[in-house]
């Protein structure tokens, strides 16, 4: 268990139910929660064992930390600089290999995964890019009114979009089915 996974059951422990006395709903959200971190956890446990094996497979140095992240199994592979592990942490090899993890995770458990996955911190990479990219479209559709599409990206990707054209204090809607579902940049 990671540091910060340590952490997150230990606040679900530390719930202070003085204040509810009784309360069967604060009870049962309680466990509910303590449930939800461990059953994530264990996702990460099966999922670092698939990407150790991967990872052995293709000779790939690597070290795997696993936490529990707003709902879902967050798994890294870190290495030193002059590792091997590049060879994996394009954007594209990232996504392949985290929709491999997940349906490992899947048949193991017989539960959808919502598992993210990171390589090398190309993850934090992707979400400077976004970052850069919405910014520049926000201030488009500030400067003259109007709607700005935007190209598919994954679930995960829109959720960030969203997030910071939200912030920004304009709309955003999903458009699309499948691989080519995309968000729309709207004035507010």
């Amino acid at each position: 268990m990671t540091k910060k996974s340590e952490q997150a059951a230990e606040a679900v422990e530390t719930v202070d139910t003085e204040s509810v006395v009784d309360a069967p709903e604060v009870i049962e959200a309680e466990g509910e929660a303590k449930d939800s971190v461990k059953a994530l956890e264990e996702e990460g446990d099966i999922a670092a064992d698939y990407l150790e094996e991967l990872l052995d497979i293709f000779d790939l140095d690597g070290d795997i930390d696993i936490d529990v992240r707003q709902g879902r199994a967050y798994l890294e592979i870190t290495a030193n600089q002059d590792s091997n592990l590049r060879v994996i942490s394009e954007p594209e090899t990232v996504e392949a290999l985290q929709e491999l993890t997940r349906l490992a995770v899947q048949v193991k458990t017989n539960s959808f995964s919502r598992l993210i996955l990171d390589v090398g911190g190309s993850r934090q990479a992707r979400v400077d890019e976004l970052t850069r990219i919405v910014n520049k479209l926000i201030a488009k559709v500030k400067d003259n009114g109007e709607a700005i599409p935007m190209k598919p990206m994954s679930s995960y990707e829109r959720k960030i979009v969203h997030d910071i054209i939200s912030e920004a204090g304009l709309v955003s809607e999903s458009e699309g089915e499948g691989r080519d579902r995309h968000i729309v940049i709207k004035p507010a």
